[in-house]
């Protein structure tokens, strides 16, 4: 490969490369670091960038794996960079491209190796690549080796938390983001949720521990702010075209290194429509915090950054941190507000809203407590209603959000308040004008109905449900095609309640002329049918007895196809339920009789009203208030750890996995 040479290509045949996993051991004063550093290039922006590079450089890495344990080369790399890191502060505020460049240059190379030794080999066998050192005694054989990786994660966490985020330090701190995702990603090569492993003890304890909070913080900044990459060049370091200089001197070898100029991506070369709507650094940002939030808790230690997400406060709370969590921190709700309202059209911002609202009170609070809820809730409301088009995780993360957000009588209330102009997105109507509550029982029956005739998932059923429930009671206005949906679908579930009853019947029958074939269960069939239209009828019944006077409109689409409840009056699973309903049936049909025929909808509409107020409320019996809690299933990390790396699998940034080494999920599940 000549020195000018750029083509991935002639990657395998670099005399630097096969230097670097050669046989011979390399010092980590040795000029040549120098040398292998000094390449110009932007950080490839995709997976497939990623992939080709892999791909031409996989025989170095075998070599490199092969010949490490006598060479050390590696940990050589890892300590050329430590010893750069130290004055990378100050490089940037002195606007040293060239350090912070070859910097950066260290921690990419080091990060695509970590990459394919982790997915290689076990924790304890890199552990050992990295304890040579050439004049070492036997005694230090161990010790050596924990200090080289826990010093590089600790130095990660610092540069991500101290180094400013400037154009020049951009693409470095990217990387370390990056190198901290790729050192945990050996859960990828387990089928089973790692429950101990030296990475997680390192970054659970020790030198890393007192920054916990501060990368947590770090981290949601970086999601908060969605920074652009820099336009490309703009950080890269440029050759002079005279040839010479005292900086370009400097770099021992600039002209001759590894690539001249490296475009994987990058320089002169267009940016993907994905990056060009997206910060890569928030992304990465933003998938290592769910990586660490979902860490599994050590035997003797709760996870620290899952606590530090469940305490963070707002800047403007003045009260006094706790002192049983040394890792809260404050950040700026207002900031992370909006962020999280723009951001949800991704997996990982659902994902994060969701933590934050199960988990952090002070968020949960602050959120109910916005006056434009509107802002949050239409997006998630977009996620369900595009039903076909999400993944199941996503649509599962969405549900969950709502119906942890309708837990909140104040948030029940406040929905039916916000009036809503041409919702677009809603192709089954047109909606001028519906208030956000009208709209959330709109999308969750349309879920249930999809639900129904699709994937028939009974979690989805149930969530749906729940927080239909949860707001029944204070339905209020609802617009008359909210209240026809909600009648539709009860009459959706009386047709099919109908034909699995005549399913059942017939496979009676038959069974008493046969005894050859096993039977459908039917009976299960009904039974999971029947729980849904008691969940149905409750939901009707808690809007009656709480808020008729309200909801004209609801009253007027029962009168109207008031023969569907006819069959379960009499029913012994329904009777109960069914009094209330059948009352306000009786009551509101016979003032209509009295006004005669040939009413128009505006005249009937107005008898409800005057009736709604004349009917004595003591006549409708009381009922249990509903209201449902989401809880967590036992065992969370058996769901959220495979959910969480698939994200990092499908979404992260210019990181590539072969896909037939992942072991923790199927390529269906991402």
């Amino acid at each position: 490969m000549g020195a000018n040479s750029s083509s991935i290509s002639e990657l395998p045949d670099n005399e630097y490369l096969q230097k670097l996993s050669g046989a011979e051991p390399i010092s980590e004063n040795d000029p040549f670091w120098n040398q292998l550093l000094s390449f110009s290039f932007t950080t490839p922006t995709n997976s497939a960038d990623l992939k080709l590079l892999e791909e031409a450089t996989i025989a170095v890495c075998k070599s490199l794996v092969e010949k490490n344990p006598r060479t050390g080369n590696l940990g050589s790399l890892i300590k050329v960079f430590l010893s750069r890191t130290k004055e990378l502060k100050i490089s940037a505020e002195c606007q040293n491209h060239l350090f912070i460049w070859q910097a950066h240059n260290a921690l990419f190379i080091i990060c695509c190796l970590l990459k394919v030794f982790i997915s290689q080999m076990s924790e304890e066998e890199l552990q050992l690549h990295l304890t040579y050192e050439e004049k070492a005694g036997p005694g230090s054989y161990g010790a050596e080796c924990e200090d080289l990786i826990e010093e590089l994660l600790c130095c990660l966490i610092q540069l991500i938390v101290e180094i400013p985020l400037l154009d020049i330090t951009y693409s470095i701190s990217l990387e370390a983001v990056t190198t901290l995702i790729v050192f945990l990603s050996c859960q990828l090569f387990h089928k089973e949720i790692l429950r101990e492993s030296i990475i997680h003890r390192y970054l659970m304890h020790g030198r890393c521990l007192p920054y916990t909070s501060r990368l947590v913080k770090t981290l949601l900044y970086n999601f908060i702010r969605q920074e652009r990459s820099p336009p490309a060049g703009a950080h890269v370091f440029q050759q002079p075209t005279d040839g010479g200089g005292l900086l370009y001197g400097i770099a021992s070898g600039v002209a001759t290194g590894l690539w001249t100029v490296f475009t994987l991506g990058g320089v002169g070369s267009k940016t993907s429509p994905q990056l060009e709507q997206c910060s890569p650094l928030a992304n990465q940002s933003l998938l290592l915090l769910l990586v660490l939030a979902n860490l599994t808790d050590a035997p003797d230690t709760p996870n620290p950054y899952r606590q530090a997400i469940m305490s963070f406060k707002n800047t403007q709370d003045n009260t006094a941190f706790s002192s049983s969590n040394p890792h809260a921190f404050q950040i700026n709700f207002n900031s992370l507000y909006t962020a999280l309202c723009e951001q949800q059209k991704s997996d990982q911002a659902t994902l994060l809203l969701y933590m934050l609202l199960h988990q952090n009170s002070n968020v949960r609070t602050y959120v109910l407590a916005r006056t434009d809820i509107e802002n949050l809730v239409l997006p998630i409301l977009e996620i369900l209603y595009h039903v076909e088009e999400r993944n199941s995780h996503h649509v599962y993360m969405a549900l969950i959000i709502l119906l942890i957000l309708t837990e909140d009588d104040g948030f029940n209330r406040s929905i039916h308040e916000v009036i809503l102009k041409n919702i677009t997105w809603y192709a089954e109507r047109v909606l001028t004008e519906i208030s956000l509550g009208s709209l959330l029982i709109l999308v969750v029956i349309r879920t249930i109905q999809y639900n129904m005739t699709r994937t028939r998932d009974k979690y989805l059923h149930t969530n749906c449900l729940a927080a239909l429930a949860n707001m029944s009671a204070q339905f209020r206005c609802l617009h008359q095609y909210a209240a026809q949906r909600i009648i539709s679908l009860f009459s959706l579930l009386s047709k099919k309640h109908n034909k699995v009853l005549e399913q059942a019947t017939q496979s009676l029958r038959g069974s008493l002329g046969s005894n050859d074939s096993p039977c459908p269960d039917y009976a299960q069939d009904l039974n999971v049918i029947e729980e849904v239209i008691r969940m149905m009828l409750e939901i009707i019944n808690s809007c009656l007895t709480n808020s008729l006077h309200h909801n004209p409109n609801l009253v007027y689409a029962l009168l109207y196809k008031r023969d569907l409840f006819e069959q379960f009056r009499t029913h012994p699973s329904f009777q109960d339920i069914m009094q209330n309903i059948d009352l306000v049936i009786s009551f509101f049909s016979s003032r209509l009789e009295q006004a005669g025929a040939e009413l128009s909808v505006e005249r009937v509409l107005e008898i409800i009203k005057q009736g709604a107020v004349a009917l004595p409320k003591d006549r409708l019996r009381k009922f249990p208030e509903l209201k449902f809690k989401y809880v967590e299933e036992e065992q969370p990390e058996e769901f959220f750890i495979p959910y969480v790396w698939s994200l990092v699998y499908n979404s992260a940034v210019a990181l590539y996995w072969n896909p037939h080494d992942i072991q923790l999920f199927t390529m269906d599940s991402g």
